[in-house]
C-alpha cells in the first residue's frame, strides 16, 4: 500500500517553498514519519512540524532576481509595476512581481520581489536569495537585515542622505560586514535630493527606478529611460502635464548623481543595528513585538503567542519607525500658545504641556525649552511644546497651521521644519524628559476649547495612519477628553486598520491603567454592534445600582448616596463618582455573599461609560446605513463619530454615498454626477438627535465644542467630520487649508443641531460658519480629484462645476433657515435610560 500521511501548509499565509516540499518529502521516506504534520511554522506546542533545509532551492540561474525596500507612498510599488510591464513587453523575457506590505498606510515599509527570465515564471513564492537589491529608505539599515536577500556578488543600490564618500561610514557594521562578506556592488544615490530639485517632494520612485535599469543591463539605458518616460506618461497623464514633466525631470538629472560606493577591505564602522525595542520595554514586547518589528515574525514559535488570543495595547510607543525626513522645532520666542500644532497632529508626535517647575525631579537636557505659561488660571507655571522625533512622518500639518509669524522674518513660525538627522537625538532626549514631566490634573480644565484640552494626554498615540491623515486628529481628541470611560465599536475601514493593527496598537492608556475599549465589527453591522455596547453597560449599571441599595446596610447611607446622586456631568463628578467606587471595592471584600460579589465585579459601571460608534463615510453613508438609521431612532445615548473622507478610502478610493459632486473616484471616474447624501439634515429630521458638521481644520475650537456637547447629549449625537485624505489627490500638510475653503465655499457646513435648545425656546439649529465666502470652483481646483474631470472633459467639468455650486447654495439656504424656525418642546424629552427601558431595550432583536 502507499504511504499517506497528511499534513497542513500554507499557515496564516505563511510561505510554501521547495525547501518545504522537500521536507515533506523527507519526512516521507523515513521509517516512521509523523502522521500528521505541519509546515512552515515553529510548532512546539503539539511538536508537530518538520524541519526542512532552507537554502535548498530549484530556480534556474538565468532568473533575474531583485528585491527593492520601500516606503509606503513614496511610488516603489508603483514604479516596479511599470518595471514588470516594461520588461515584458520590451524584452523576450517572462516576468514576475510580488509585493508585500503590511496594513499601514502610507509610510509602511514595502517590499517589491521582481523576477524575470527566458521562461514562464512558476515561482509562487518569495524571493529568498537576489542579484540586485535595493534599498530606498536608508533609516531601514537600522531596522531591517535587507543584505540577507543578497546573493554573493550582488548588486546593492541605497538611497542615502549623503555624498558618495561618506555613505560607509554612516553605515551599521553589520551592513559593512555583509558588504564585505558577500562581496557586494553598492551604488548609492541621493535621491530625495535629487526628487526635489526636480519638483517632486519626496516621492522618489521615478529616481529610484532609472537607477534599476542603469545598473541592471536588462535593457540598454537610452532605451530604458525612453520606456521609463513612456510608462510615467501612461501612469500619470491623467494628473496633469506639470506632474509629468517634473517625473521626467527627475529621470533626466538620476545618472548625474548615481555613484558607486567604494568598499575598503574592512568594517570600520563602530556604531551597530541599535535595538528593536529598548531594554525597559515590556517582556512581551521585547521577546514577541519587536521580532515581528524586525520582520521576522515568522520565525516565532507557536509557544510564543498569548493562548488566548490577548494582546497588549499601547505599543505602538515602541515602534519608533524614523521615517520622517524633516521635524517640527519649536521656537518659543514667538509661540502665541494656541496649541494648534497639538491638536492637528495626526500621530499625536507633537505635544504640549504645562508644568510646575517645583515638581520637576531630575535636570532638564541643556536643549529642553520651555517658557512662561499665558493663562490667567494658571500663573507661575511653565508651557512647553516637544516633538517625538522618532514618531513624526514628517505631514508639515503642524507648521501649516501655526499661526506665530516671527516679524521680521514672515516665513519663519513657532513651528518650523528641521532636518530629522541633525535633530534627532537631542530632540529624543528632550521628549523622554518631557514624558518624565508630571501629566495635568485633569479636574482643573477650566475651558473646552483647543488650548486647554490639548494638554491633556491622547490616549491614542503614533499609529500607522497616512502621513497628514485627516481622520486620526478626531479620534486622538475624543480619546483626550473622554479616553479614560470610552468605549469605541469602530467599522471595518481606515480606523479600524491603523486602530487596532498589529503588532502595535495605538489605543493606550493612563498612569491609572485606563484607557479606551476598542472592538472591531462589520461594515453592516458596527451601529449595532455599538448599541449592543450600550445596553450592556446600561443593564450592567443599573444592575450596579440595584444592588448598592440593597447592600446599603452594609456599605453605609453616605457611600450610597456618593454612589447613587452623583450626576456625574463634568469631570470632577467623574473622578469623584471614581473615588466613590474606589471605597465601595474596599467595603466590598469584607462582606460576605453572592450580592457583594456580583457588585464587586461590575461596580466601575457605576462611572459613567462613553459610548462611540466609529467609521468611515463607507460605513455610514452607504453598508452600514441602515443600523446606523435604526439606532438614530432609539433614545439610548450613543455618540456616533462619521469620518467622512467621501470615498472608500481603505480600499483605494471608491465612491460612495457622501462622494460630492464632480469628484472622480473609483466607480465614478468622469466625475459623481450626484450630490452627496446629506446625512446630517437626514439625522435632524428625527428631531431627538444632536447632530454636528464639524471641520478640524477649518475652526478646531467648534469642533471641541461640538464634541463636548454630543457626549453630554443624553440621547443619540451624530458628528460628521470632515477628513481629508491622500485620496483627495493633493499635499497632505495643506489639509487644513483644503477645509477652510470647503467650508467658505459652502460645501461643508459648520452647524450644531441640539435638541435642549428646543425646550429653552431657541432653534435647535445654529449655524457656525458662513458658506459664501468664495465660489465653489476654487475649493475644487485645489484638489486632484475635481482637476481631473476639468482636463479629460472641461465642458463635464464647468457644468458639475455649476451644479456643486447650486447644491452648496441651496444647502446653506436651508439651513439658514432652519436656523431661524423654533420648535415645539417634545413631548417626551431624552433621558437616561432607567431600569424598566434597559429590561425593554436588552430584548430588541
Amino acid at each position: 500500500l502507499p504511504r499517506i500521511i497528511g499534513g497542513r501548509y500554507g499557515l496564516s499565509s505563511k510561505e510554501f517553498t521547495p525547501a518545504m516540499v522537500k521536507g515533506v518529502f523527507d519526512e516521507l521516506s523515513k521509517d516512521t514519519p509523523k502522521p500528521h504534520f505541519t509546515v512552515g511554522i515553529v510548532d512546539d506546542v503539539t511538536h508537530l512540524s518538520i524541519d526542512y533545509d532552507d537554502s535548498f532551492q530549484t530556480e534556474p540561474d538565468d532568473v533575474v532576481r531583485a528585491v527593492f525596500f520601500g516606503l509606503g507612498a513614496d511610488g516603489t510599488v508603483g514604479a516596479n509595476k511599470n518595471s514588470i510591464k516594461i520588461i515584458g513587453e520590451e524584452t523576450d523575457n517572462y516576468a514576475q512581481g510580488y509585493f508585500v506590505y503590511d496594513s499601514k498606510k502610507s509610510g509602511a515599509r514595502t517590499i517589491s520581489h521582481l523576477r524575470f527570465g527566458p521562461r514562464p515564471i512558476r515561482s509562487t513564492y518569495l524571493i529568498r536569495q537576489a542579484g540586485f537589491v535595493a534599498c530606498h529608505q536608508f533609516v531601514f539599515l537600522d531596522r531591517y537585515d535587507v543584505l540577507e536577500y543578497a546573493a554573493p556578488g550582488a548588486t546593492f543600490l541605497l538611497n542615502a542622505p549623503y555624498p558618495p564618500d561618506k555613505v560607509w561610514e554612516h553605515m551599521p557594521r553589520e551592513v559593512q560586514e555583509a558588504i564585505i562578506e558577500k562581496k557586494l556592488k553598492v551604488f548609492a544615490i541621493d535621491a530625495v535630493a535629487v526628487a526635489r530639485e526636480a519638483g517632486m517632494g519626496n516621492r522618489i520612485n521615478a529616481v529610484m527606478q532609472t537607477c534599476f535599469f542603469a545598473l541592471s543591463g536588462v535593457l540598454p539605458r537610452e532605451q530604458a529611460i525612453e520606456k521609463v518616460k513612456e510608462a510615467i506618461k501612461k501612469t500619470y497623464g491623467r494628473k496633469g502635464e506639470e506632474v509629468v514633466r517634473r517625473n521626467w525631470a527627475a529621470v533626466d538629472m538620476t545618472l548625474a548623481n548615481l555613484h558607486e560606493v567604494p568598499i575598503p577591505a574592512q568594517a570600520s564602522a563602530t556604531r551597530t543595528r541599535p535595538p528593536i525595542v529598548p531594554d525597559e520595554a515590556p517582556d512581551f514586547v521585547r521577546k514577541v513585538t519587536s521580532v515581528m518589528l524586525a520582520d521576522k515574525g515568522d520565525l516565532l514559535p507557536v509557544s510564543a503567542f498569548p493562548v488566548d488570543g490577548t494582546w497588549q495595547t499601547g505599543t505602538s510607543k515602541w515602534e519608533k519607525r524614523n521615517i520622517a525626513l524633516e521635524i517640527p522645532i519649536w521656537d518659543e520666542s514667538i509661540c502665541i500658545q494656541c496649541n494648534k500644532c497639538a491638536m492637528v497632529c495626526p500621530h499625536a508626535a507633537i505635544r504640549a504641556k504645562i508644568f510646575d517647575e517645583s515638581s520637576v525631579n531630575g535636570h532638564a537636557p541643556a536643549s529642553f525649552r520651555s517658557a512662561d505659561y499665558k493663562a490667567r488660571d494658571f500663573k507661575g507655571m511653565k508651557y512647553v511644546i516637544q516633538v517625538a522625533p522618532e514618531d513624526c512622518t514628517g505631514c508639515n500639518l503642524c507648521v501649516s497651521v501655526c499661526p506665530a509669524k516671527d516679524k521680521s522674518n514672515p516665513r519663519h513660525k513657532a513651528i518650523n521644519m528641521a532636518s530629522h538627522l541633525e535633530h534627532k537625538d537631542r530632540e529624543k532626549a528632550n521628549y523622554d524628559y518631557f514624558l518624565s514631566l508630571p501629566e495635568f490634573d485633569r479636574s482643573k480644565l477650566a475651558r473646552f476649547d483647543v488650548k486647554g484640552v490639548q494638554v491633556l494626554l491622547p490616549l491614542f498615540e503614533y499609529s500607522g495612519a497616512c502621513a497628514g491623515c485627516g481622520e486620526t486628529p478626531y479620534i486622538k481628541l475624543l480619546t483626550q477628553l473622554f479616553g479614560d470611560r470610552t468605549i469605541i465599536a469602530n467599522a471595518t475601514g481606515c480606523s479600524s486598520i491603523y486602530g487596532g493593527n498589529l503588532p502595535t496598537t495605538p489605543y493606550t492608556v493612563d498612569r491609572h491603567g485606563r484607557g479606551p475599549a476598542w472592538a472591531n465589527s462589520l461594515f453592516e453591522d458596527n451601529a449595532e454592534f455599538g448599541y449592543g455596547m450600550r445596553l450592556a453597560v446600561d443593564a450592567h449599571a443599573a444592575e450596579a445600582r440595584r444592588l448598592v441599595t440593597e447592600l446599603a446596610g452594609h456599605i453605609g447611607d453616605q457611600l450610597v448616596r456618593a454612589l447613587l446622586e452623583n450626576q456625574q456631568v463634568d469631570e470632577a463628578g467623574i473622578i469623584e463618582q471614581r473615588a466613590a467606587v474606589e471605597q465601595l471595592h474596599a467595603k466590598l471584600r469584607s462582606i460576605p455573599g453572592p450580592a457583594a460579589a456580583r457588585l464587586a465585579d461590575i461596580a466601575d459601571y457605576l462611572v459613567k461609560k462613553s459610548v462611540w460608534l466609529v467609521g468611515g463615510d463607507g460605513w455610514a453613508f452607504d453598508i452600514g446605513y441602515g443600523g446606523l438609521d435604526h439606532v438614530l431612532a432609539q433614545q439610548r445615548d450613543v455618540n456616533i463619530l462619521v469620518l467622512d473622507t467621501e470615498v472608500y478610502s481603505n480600499t483605494g478610493g471608491q465612491a460612495s454615498k457622501a462622494t460630492p459632486i464632480g469628484a472622480a473616484a473609483k466607480f465614478a471616474v468622469s466625475g459623481k454626477e450626484v450630490d452627496k447624501k446629506d446625512l446630517g439634515l437626514m439625522a435632524m429630521s428625527y428631531g431627538h438627535v444632536y447632530v454636528a458638521s464639524v471641520a478640524m481644520g477649518a475652526n478646531d475650537n467648534h469642533t471641541v465644542k461640538a464634541f463636548v456637547e454630543a457626549e453630554s447629549y443624553p440621547g443619540p449625537s451624530l458628528i460628521i467630520a470632515y477628513s481629508h485624505c491622500i485620496a483627495h489627490g493633493y499635499d497632505m500638510r495643506y489639509g487644513a487649508d483644503q477645509q477652510k475653503r470647503a467650508v467658505e465655499s459652502g460645501i461643508w457646513p459648520l452647524y450644531r443641531y441640539d435638541p435642549r435648545r428646543i425646550e429653552e425656546g431657541n432653534p435647535p439649529l445654529v449655524i457656525d460658519a458662513r458658506g459664501d465666502k468664495i465660489p465653489v470652483k476654487e475649493y475644487l481646483r485645489n484638489e486632484t480629484r475635481f482637476r481631473m474631470v476639468e482636463r479629460i472633459d472641461p465642458e463635464r467639468f464647468h457644468r458639475l462645476a455649476d451644479l456643486s455650486q447650486a447644491c452648496a447654495e441651496r444647502r446653506v439656504a436651508i439651513y439658514k433657515h432652519m436656523a431661524e424656525l423654533r420648535m415645539p418642546v417634545h413631548e417626551r424629552p431624552v433621558e437616561q435610560a432607567d431600569e424598566a427601558s434597559t429590561a425593554e431595550g436588552a430584548s430588541h432583536d
